[in-house]
């Protein structure tokens, strides 16, 4: 049974800091950044690859986990552990992507990183849904995780650039979506803060 939604738009057990819009921009910006640099970087090489795929991982894997304690979840709960597990896959594939060199490698770890991840946010997103702020967010960027990771392995072939190219395709459209949420979150929270 799903418990009423606050005026907040979470539930009871749930109470999202003001400041919860913070690691929402910076994950959206790490996203837009690295599919700018996708769109504009005609030829890249494998190690420009690396670096460029494995910083964007890593940088939304850290802002995830920011996040937990933003969203008003303990560590211990069952969206803290799955947020969590979703940022910590995510941070450790971009420090493999960084520290491995190859397409094949690229391709892989980045889909395993993307796919898990994208798995447990839309997990958390469906399991929550309607109970806390982010719900919907959480269960588009899991399928735009879930997406990526699922065309990677068909564009090993082609090399560096369309590798980067889908990766930067799904940064694009998350990055997008999480900068509508945090600006979102941002004028929620200054009409909150704005109220007697």
């Amino acid at each position: 049974m799903t418990q009423p939604l606050t005026p907040s738009g979470t539930t009871a057990g749930t109470n999202p800091r003001a400041d919860l819009w913070r690691p929402v921009v910076l994950r959206s910006a790490a996203a837009l950044v690295f599919g700018a640099v996708t769109i504009f970087w005609p030829s890249p090489s494998i190690e420009v690859m690396g670096w460029a795929g494995g910083l964007y991982l890593l940088a939304t894997g850290l802002t995830v986990l920011r996040g937990v304690p933003a969203a008003g979840f303990a560590p211990k709960s069952t969206p803290g552990k799955l947020l969590s597990a979703a940022g910590s896959v995510l941070a450790g594939a971009g420090f493999a992507v960084v520290l491995l060199n190859g397409d094949l490698l690229y391709a892989v770890i980045a889909a395993l990183g993307l796919g898990v991840a994208g798995a447990l946010e839309l997990a958390c997103g469906l399991r929550f849904r309607g109970r806390h702020v982010l719900t919907r967010d959480w269960i588009a960027s899991g399928v735009i995780g879930l997406g990526t990771a699922a065309a990677l392995p068909f564009f090993t072939a082609l090399g560096a650039h369309a590798l980067l190219g889908v990766t930067g395709g799904g940064a694009i459209i998350s990055g997008v979506l999480w900068i509508l949420a945090g600006l979102t979150l941002r004028h929620d929270a200054r009409g909150t803060a704005a109220k007697p």
